[in-house]
């Protein structure tokens, strides 16, 4: 018995060296909804509104559209080297949304090109969520959601 606790007891110690200690560091989450435009529709887009409406109330932050990349070609010289990012035709923005829910929410958004014209006013339910930046382990950020608009003005849930 006293040989079977002694290897129990050795056999924990040795489980807990072993363990990383769990780091988890000050990223954040931002609380908002995440907007992304498809080509070829974000092309022709100038300025954006989103409106964000939830228990009778509504939310107009400022929402920046910009161009979406992605990596394109790659360079080396010796030892060292470079991918240069190349657009995608898309533009993609946030807008911060203070109080934010974890329930669902009603998002307009209006797009116009350069002469204020609109291009598409679409609306799209979504529900935000907490976001674990650092796992589960590290606590709960957020909410956020993100809205994706199609080629002819039609807003869907992002996942």
């Amino acid at each position: 018995m006293r040989r079977l606790l002694t290897v129990l007891t050795l056999a924990g110690l040795t489980g807990c060296a072993l363990a990383e200690p769990r780091v988890c560091t000050a990223i954040g989450t931002p609380v908002g909804v995440g907007v992304t435009v498809e080509p070829p529709l974000a092309a022709r887009v100038a300025s954006a509104a989103v409106e964000v409406c939830w228990d009778g109330s509504c939310h107009r932050p400022p929402l920046e559209l910009h161009p979406v990349t992605r990596p394109g070609g790659q360079t080396c010289a010796g030892e060292s080297c470079a991918v240069t990012m190349r657009p995608t035709g898309g533009a993609t923005g946030f807008a911060q949304v203070a109080g934010l829910p974890k329930r669902p929410v009603r998002v307009r958004l209006t797009l116009r090109d350069s002469r204020g014209q609109e291009l598409a006013d679409t609306t799209v339910e979504v529900t935000p969520a907490g976001r674990f930046p650092n796992g589960p382990g590290c606590g709960e950020g957020g909410p956020n959601t993100a809205v994706m608009v199609d080629r002819h003005g039609t807003a869907r849930p992002r996942d």
